[in-house]
């Protein structure tokens, strides 16, 4: 299969630019994410800001990828997904790059963050990957916003899915995203997930080091607790309490918005009407980021907010 030709009508996400992004074309185009077909990254390295099945002791060995298909208005990633902070890489290069961070750094897993865009050159990756005999679990770390038939496409180059579920509210998706069908959209890719991967596996088997599975994030928004309850009840109903569910509270205001709530950080108040619903409801698997008490008191930089303009951005 020529995954590459993916780029030449990009209908990678859900927004079906239908550009060319082939560099180099007569009629090439960026499309929604930003970008070209020419690989762009942020950082290849060890991260240890991830979940504890996810990370381990070792760190979780990611890939940032610069642009974004979502582009959220609070990205917490802002420099990558707005601010076009990366570098261009050959596919030789980046293979380099994770073989050698296996061999060095003895990362528990590869984990792509937001590479729905550069999906064509994430399977490779991977193909290649195995065709080396490196076997450790492949991540993708996703906005929610999928392209169920590009999800199908990928089952064969993924173990674990790390989704986010971000609106349940339209008009807050269509404010911050751009996207007032994300709600529609995240529930038909999520549920495409997890008929390919099923429920993260240390849900069930106790182990230390997720291999496979789905575990579903959500970021708590300044102002937004009724998007965030509503969230929970969409997936509660849908998938039941043995969802495996993440709830972060770190979100940072990157930049200043006009809607004076997200230039502030999440209250003590709303993170616990969040979290006692999350676990009214149930869920049996919940994996939660209580809010940073320095954060509250006085705004200062988030230990959750990278800066990719360094050579390593998570110090």
């Amino acid at each position: 299969m020529d995954l590459l030709r993916f780029y030449k009508n990009c209908r990678l996400c859900p927004r079906n630019c239908g550009v060319n992004r082939v560099d180099g074309g007569e009629k090439a185009r960026m499309g929604f994410c930003g970008e070209t077909d020419q690989l762009r990254v942020a950082y290849v390295g060890p991260h240890f800001g991830e979940e504890p099945p996810i990370t381990g002791k070792n760190g979780s060995g990611t890939v940032f990828f610069t642009g974004c298909s979502l582009r959220c208005s609070f990205c917490q990633n802002y420099q990558i997904s707005h601010q076009d902070v990366g570098e261009n890489v050959s596919m030789e290069e980046l293979i380099h790059e994770l073989k050698n961070m296996i061999l060095h750094n003895h990362v528990h897993n590869i984990n792509f963050v937001t590479p729905d865009h550069f999906f064509p050159h994430v399977f490779i990756l991977v193909s290649l990957l195995r065709e080396n005999g490196f076997d450790l679990p492949i991540i993708y770390n996703l906005s929610g916003y999928e392209s169920v038939e590009i999800l199908k496409t990928a089952e064969d180059y993924v173990d674990i899915y790390l989704p986010d579920f971000k609106y349940s509210d339209t008009s807050i998706a269509a404010k911050l995203s751009k996207c007032p069908d994300y709600p529609e959209v995240a529930l038909e890719a999520l549920a495409e997930m997890i008929r390919q991967k099923g429920f993260l596996d240390v849900c069930s088997t106790g182990d230390t080091f997720a291999k496979k599975g789905v575990l579903v994030r959500h970021l708590i928004l300044p102002g937004k607790v009724e998007n965030s309850i509503a969230v929970l009840t969409t997936l509660f109903v849908e998938f039941g309490s043995g969802l495996p569910l993440s709830l972060m509270s770190q979100y940072y205001p990157f930049i200043a918005h006009k809607d004076q709530n997200l230039n502030r950080f999440v209250s003590e108040e709303e993170f616990d009407l969040v979290y006692s619903h999350a676990r009214d409801l149930g869920f049996e698997h919940l994996l939660v980021q209580f809010p940073e008490e320095d954060l509250l008191r006085k705004p200062g930089i988030s230990p959750f907010l990278p800066d990719f303009t360094k050579a390593q951005p998570f110090e």
